[in-house]
């Protein structure tokens, strides 16, 4: 038995020449795409920028939001008790002069951020005697100026 097999080259209906046919990208195409992962790219490495620096703004505010509680607690912890015997009060702002410290970034950089502590103390009130407490920590920031956390408290006798 003998089979027969034929065949034929079938031609497309156009030419096989034609830039309908062809699989490559044009120059335009290229440089296009290249113009668009670009402008991406460079998104992307502005907002990474804009949250590192966001972040380390942060890390100085609480910083010194952390400075100033510590010298909050320092006036908490003066005895007030102007109706004892003897009357005793040492929660007075002579008692607590202005301070300069290195701000506790948490970083490993070596650069170092400082923070000036004040404290003011205020009679609001002789009977019943209540004090106001305010601690202030001035601190700057590279290109934005500077900034200040403030604790208020206030502090009746024996508390």
């Amino acid at each position: 038995m003998l089979i027969k097999v034929h065949y034929e080259k079938i031609q497309p209906a156009c030419n096989a020449g034609s830039r309908q046919f062809q699989k490559a990208f044009t120059l335009i195409e290229v440089v296009i795409s290249m113009l668009i992962v670009l402008i991406s790219l460079g998104g992307i490495i502005s907002v990474y920028t804009q949250a590192a620096v966001s972040s380390d703004w942060s890390a100085h505010s609480l910083s010194a939001q952390m400075m100033a509680l510590y010298g909050l607690e320092q006036c908490r912890g003066a005895k007030y008790d102007p109706r004892g015997s003897p009357p005793t009060d040492e929660l007075v702002s002579t008692n607590f002069p202005t301070s300069v410290d290195i701000l506790d970034l948490g970083t490993s950089s070596g650069l170092k951020a400082y923070g000036t502590n004040t404290t003011t103390i205020t009679t609001v009130s002789t009977n019943p005697a209540v004090k106001l407490i305010r601690v202030d920590c001035v601190w700057s920031y590279p290109r934005k100026g500077i900034f200040t956390n403030s604790v208020f408290t206030y502090r009746a006798p024996n508390q």
